[in-house]
């Protein structure tokens, strides 16, 4: 990597980890102190559920807004939009107001991440933007854990004193982005694809997104509900959180390696049933903090690693064409997963206890892992062709500027076997004639050529 790109990405990455620290512990600040207020759990569910709804509609109509304004003042504003909503939430507390705070906030953090993904995945050669992704997922989950460390300590100052560092981080965040040459890399908008055509194309993939959506959200949202209704202090909740995001950190790359070696549906099944066991483990083991830590850090890294696995899998069935469109469409099944769940597991808290939300995450991995099987034994896996690649399930365009040669090579390989409206049986297929051969070739040359003509704008 030159010193010039990596210049070039200090600055984006540098504000990404800046904000990232107080968005860190800002969905936790939010539930405990809500649960402090007296406010119930579908309450609290309902506000979480806001700022994934603001995710959601900020990773479809976002990047036009980029496209209008430029990379710097969009940022700025999305940003400072950041900073006021949190302060005003420090001003009032009240569940209605947070709702609608906590929606605008999601649409501008959502508008944040886009514009950084958009810089660093657009500056580079398609070689090094490997590197570039694992830089921002580095400084994204670094500053998740320092971010619940810190959580006591801006607790311990006051009452507002947390959602004023929040603001003031959002608001210095700024400053990195403002000093760096005049750059407006090119964002190209794509629909997704239908939910029906999507479903068809890869069950696996829209399932294991969703699924990914409704157990992050619960992690986020809900954990630090059960942690302060168990007793813990706001700086050992704090802790726990950090060990959680810490797990997904460090075991993602390693689950997503594991997989481009083997059977990805079986990876996804095996991550099914950790998540099980380790839901189950934690009810038991509740009273134990040394324990209840170990399993959360293998729950984090399991939840956290679903989402990348499970689009790895969809990228080895998609053909080329529909490539960049089945990642945005998987983006929004996430984000469908992360708004329904705070609410639906929230009404199951209320009805059966606080262990509801283990109980929730293990029935979670328990449907993926029998859903996982059913589609194994219905249609096994290809060999993975679709290099891993730790996705983070932001916005639209880091899965739409992601789309590697050798992804793209791969699919075009494999069109003649997958079938974009239906699902093919498990038959033998015919070895293509060279003519047919030099035609995918030619084809796969064109498009790897017009991918790279995009990225040299």
């Amino acid at each position: 990597m030159s010193r010039q790109l990596l210049a070039m990405a200090l600055a984006p990455l540098l504000g990404l980890f800046i904000l990232g620290i107080g968005n860190g512990f800002l969905a936790t600040l939010i539930t405990l102190r809500l649960d402090a207020a007296g406010a119930s759990a579908p309450t609290i569910g309902w506000v979480s559920s806001a700022y994934f709804i603001g995710l959601a509609i900020g990773a479809v109509l976002n990047d036009r807004l980029l496209l209008r304004i430029g990379h710097i003042r969009a940022y700025a504003g999305f940003a400072s939009l950041v900073a006021v909503t949190v302060l005003l939430a420090g001003l009032w507390l009240d569940p209605y107001w947070w709702f609608v705070l906590r929606l605008i906030g999601g649409w501008a953090t959502v508008g944040v991440y886009l514009v950084i993904e958009s810089w660093l995945l657009t500056a580079a050669d398609p070689g090094v933007r490997g590197r570039l992704l694992a830089m921002y997922m580095i400084a994204l989950y670094g500053a998740g854990v320092l971010g619940q460390l810190l959580l006591g300590v801006a607790e311990g100052s006051g009452v507002q004193a947390p959602f004023m560092i929040v603001g003031l981080l959002a608001s210095l965040s700024v400053l990195p982005m403002a000093v760096i040459p005049r750059v407006s890399p090119l964002i190209e908008h794509a629909e997704p694809l239908p939910p029906l055509r999507l479903i068809r194309m890869t069950p696996t993939g829209v399932m294991g997104c969703f699924g990914s959506g409704i157990a992050v959200a619960a992690i986020y949202a809900l954990l630090p509900l059960y942690l302060q209704r168990s007793g813990l202090s706001v700086e050992r909740i704090g802790a726990m959180m950090a060990v959680v995001v810490l797990g997904g950190m460090l075991l993602q790359y390693p689950i997503g390696r594991w997989s481009d070696r083997h059977d990805r549906q079986l990876v996804l099944i095996l991550i099914g049933v950790a998540c099980l066991a380790l839901s189950l483990g934690a009810v038991s083991l509740a009273e134990q903090p040394l324990w209840l830590a170990a399993l959360l850090f293998l729950l984090g890294g399991g939840v956290f690693a679903l989402y990348p696995v499970a689009v790895s899998h969809a990228a080895d069935r998609a053909p080329a064409g529909a490539l960049v469109r089945m990642s945005q469409g998987l983006l929004l099944i996430n984000a469908l997963g992360s708004v329904v769940s705070p609410p639906l597991i929230t009404s199951v808290i209320a009805g059966t206890g606080d262990a509801g939300l283990f109980g929730s995450l293990a029935g979670v991995g328990a449907f993926l892992a029998l859903f996982f099987s059913w589609r194994r034994s219905r249609r096994p896996a290809p060999t993975p062709m679709a290099p891993f690649t730790p996705n983070p399930p932001q916005t639209v365009v880091g899965a739409e500027l992601n789309v590697t040669e050798a992804l793209v090579q791969g699919a075009i390989e494999h069109e003649h076997i997958e079938d974009l409206s239906g699902v093919v049986p498990d038959v033998p297929v015919a070895e293509p004639d060279s003519d047919a051969v030099a035609d995918l070739e030619a084809e796969a040359a064109g498009k790897v050529s017009r991918v790279s003509h995009a990225d040299s704008e």
